[in-house]
């Protein structure tokens, strides 16, 4: 009954947000894109999270319908995936990324798109993100990371991430990072 309960509610927000992906033209209108990426964050409830997932199922290059995003968080490009029983907290931030079957992304958690997005000039003036490098940030399978965490590189599978560390570089697979920067602090790794 339960599983017949969310195909339902899968179908219908599929149905409701069809016409925000037509209208964002499946993901490529950046403009309509973003519009209705950050109108939808703001439905709350189980309405608001099937809504998102479904809009994101037609715009991002992949979106599970079996995952979840909470109340608040967006994703601000549609370069990005999102695995299969995926959890996404509330208030998050998500920038270009592929995130890995059954991770868990706690509430506040921003994930940019790499290091480099903002240069500047010769002579020190701050450029805009068109002359930044934007980069896809890949977040392996079954990870967690804690509450207000900062991702600027790739995450390996099995990976926890500490409540509001920042991650400057690559972590690699079952790991324990914490901190700013994050530093690994313990592998989980049996081999």
């Amino acid at each position: 009954m339960r599983n017949v309960s969310k195909r339902i509610g899968w179908a219908i927000a599929l149905l409701l947000t069809l016409p925000c992906a037509i209208l964002a033209a499946f993901g490529r209108i950046r403009v309509g894109f973003a519009f209705f990426a950050q109108g939808l964050a703001l439905v709350p409830g189980l309405p608001g999270s099937y809504l998102r997932v479904a809009y994101y199922s037609m715009t991002l290059r992949s979106c599970s319908l079996e995952s979840h995003i909470g109340l608040g968080s967006f994703f601000a490009h549609p370069q990005a995936s999102v695995g299969r029983r995926v959890y996404i907290g509330s208030l998050c931030i998500l920038g270009q990324t592929d995130i890995g079957d059954r991770t868990q992304i706690a509430s506040g958690v921003q994930i940019l798109s790499g290091r480099r997005q903002h240069g500047r000039t010769e002579g020190g003036r701050m450029e805009g993100s068109e002359e930044g490098v934007f980069e896809v940030v890949p977040i392996g399978s079954d990870c967690w990371i804690g509450a207000g965490a900062i991702v600027m590189a790739e995450i390996g599978e099995g990976t926890t991430i500490g409540a509001g560390s920042v991650v400057t570089r690559p972590i690699p697979p079952r790991s324990i990072a914490v901190g700013n920067p994050a530093r690994v602090i313990k592998s989980t790794d049996q081999n």
